[in-house]
Parts: structure tokens; sequence; C-alpha cells
């Protein structure tokens, strides 16, 4: 990208002047392309939006005009960044066939992992939060940016599928693949759940570095990346959070006798969640988050695994066998959740049944 190419996007954008703006690549974004924009006092972010991965960016600028539109951000105690409009009223950009997104910048920091207990109760709070905040956004109005994402019984149906398919697997792949097929007791209590559970505007990836912290680290400022604003259930963004948060090991470490689930972090979590949805949680939905993170935790090995058959080609890798390592972690982070199961439930009791 050159000065003049980045000047010709931001001529769509007619609300600030850019004659005069430095630019450069910003963040370490694995999806789109990022840069900061500096102009005058003003600071923006430009992304070049990646379609290759998101394939329905419309419907995503349809989520995002409907959350915009029906919920009031002025109530949230941190900023939601959604793209600036441009000259044509859109949410996106289009120049010579690439597609491109402006927002406003929001200082801060972004990390990777905690470092203090309380960092993990401010991000399932601020997700909470979120989550009460779109109670009033009207979820038979929002699209399926990706289709079926977070459906664990397809997830479960596909693998077997693709297993059936498979001629011969080494005793290693066999392992893994019959404790994944073990696993119908799970399928069944989602679609229990499924069945009864109100649907909610939804982040459906709640990692922690999809959060802006202060540079102190003490409170949250904006929460982002929210291309996948969608319909769905509680269960999955706590989920998602005691998967990536609560985990001792990333999803791609091969550490495999130190992966377990950090007990006190998950205190933390449900703890930060819950003050954000106490006043909007169902029973029911209450119910779901003692199963959440076995929801998220068994999605992702699900689809790490049924990858690996299929000779790795959604998830990029870094070696032939990276998905199946994945996929391993996953089930060795599973196995110890549900190992864990009576004293989970004890400290949800403690919190949400106070």
């Amino acid at each position: 990208m050159n000065q003049e190419q980045m000047a010709g996007i931001l001529a769509n954008y007619k609300f600030h002047p850019f004659e005069n703006f430095q630019f450069k690549a910003f963040g370490a974004g694995l999806i789109h392309g990022t840069y900061l924009i500096e102009s005058g006092d003003s600071k923006f972010i430009l992304q070049e939006f990646n379609n290759g991965v998101f394939q329905f960016p419309e419907r995503i600028s349809h989520n995002q005009r409907l959350v915009k539109s029906q919920g009031n951000d002025t109530f949230l105690p941190f900023q939601l960044p959604l793209p600036l409009l441009n000259s044509n009223n859109r949410l996106i950009t289009t120049v010579n066939g690439r597609l491109f997104r402006l927002f406003k910048f929001v200082s801060g920091q972004t990390i990777q992992e905690i470092s203090a207990l309380d960092q993990a109760y401010l991000a399932a709070k601020a997700y909470g939060i979120f989550a009460e905040w779109g109670k009033v956004v009207d979820t038979d109005q929002l699209q399926e940016c990706i289709p079926d994402f977070h459906r664990l019984d397809l997830r479960f149906a596909k693998l077997q599928e693709v297993a059936a398919g498979q001629e011969t697997l080494s005793q290693e792949d066999q392992d893994v693949l019959e404790f994944y097929l073990s696993q119908k007791d799970l399928i069944e209590a989602y679609q229990k759940f499924q069945s009864i559970l109100p649907t909610r505007l939804t982040h459906n990836d709640t990692k922690i570095n999809n959060l802006i912290f202060s540079h102190d680290l003490q409170k949250v400022e904006a929460l982002v990346d929210l291309d996948t604003l969608m319909s769905g259930y509680l269960m999955y963004d706590f989920g998602d959070l005691v998967r990536t948060v609560a985990c001792s090991e990333s999803e791609t470490s091969r550490n495999w006798e130190r992966i377990q689930l950090e007990i006190p972090v998950f205190e933390q979590l449900i703890k930060g969640y819950w003050e954000g949805v106490k006043t909007l949680a169902t029973a029911e939905e209450s119910q779901s988050l003692l199963i959440a993170g076995e929801v998220m935790i068994c999605i992702m090995g699900l689809r790490f695994f049924t990858d690996h058959l299929q000779g790795n080609v959604y998830y990029k890798v870094e070696y032939p066998q990276q998905n199946f390592d994945r996929a391993k972690n996953q089930m060795i982070l599973l196995k110890n959740t549900q190992a864990s199961k009576s004293e989970l439930e004890k400290i949800w009791k403690s919190i949400t049944q106070s």
C-alpha cells in the first residue's frame, strides 16, 4: 500500500479532511490487513476486509447496522467501534475490487493472555454487559455471517461423515477420533439447551485479545472484532471465554502434561460474566453456563480434527500434523474440564444462586 493508494481510499470519507496524513501497518491480526492513519490530531484504523475468510460481507454490515440502530451504545461503559459510514452511506468501501473499512482509533492496549486474575474478571464482565445491553436487538433480524458457526451437533455430524470416508487411520488418529465420538452425552445436553434457550445478540469470538484495555489494564476501553455479531446463546460467549482464557496453555501448545483448566480463572470468569448478565439470564441460561466451556472446547476440537482428516483445508498450519496436535490439545482440556465438573458446579452455584 503506497500513499497514493491510501489517499484514494480515504477520499471516500468526506467527514474528515485527509489531505495530510501518515499511515503504517498496525497490530498483529491474522485475518484483515490493518493500518493506523494519523491525520492532524485525529487517528483512525483502516482495515482491508478479507472476504476470503468472511464470504458474506453484506451480512456483516447488515448486522452491524442493526446493532447500531437498535442499541444505544452511549449506555455502554466502553466503546463499541463499528465501521464509519463512507460518502455513499455504506460501511464497506470498494476500491479496485478490494474492500475496506474505516474505524475510530481507540487508545489502549490488547493482551494475548492474562497476567492477573482481575483481567479475567474484567474481560468476562465486559462481554456480559454487552450481552445484557444487546437485549433490545431483534435477533430474528440478524443474519448468519458464518452459517452454523457454533452448532456443536452439526460439527459432530461432520466429523462422523468425514471419518466414515477414511480407509485407514493411525493408532493416534483412532484414539483421538474415539474420544470425540464418545461425546454423545455432551451433544445431547447441548441439543436439549438448544430447544429451550432464548437467542441473544452474541459476539461469538470472546477471546481476551478482542478487548482493548486501558494502558494500566484496570478497565476495558472497547470491545472490538465485531464481524461475528450474530444471534446465538449466552453459553457460546461464556464458553469461548472459558476455553481461551481459563486454559493453562494456548490451543497450539504441545506441552500435553501442562494443559488443564485453571479453576481460579474460571471462578473470575463466571463471577464477571454473571455480573453482566444476571438481570437478563433465564434459569435455563444460567444452567447452560455449566456446560458452556465443554461445548466450545469440543466444537474446536471437532473442527481441528475434522480439518486434519480432510488434509488441512481450512486452518492454516505451520507443519502437517498441527491440526492433529490442536485437536489433541483440546481433547486434553476437555477431559480435564469434565473431570473438574463437580468443583466447577460448586463455584457456579455459589455465584449464580446466592
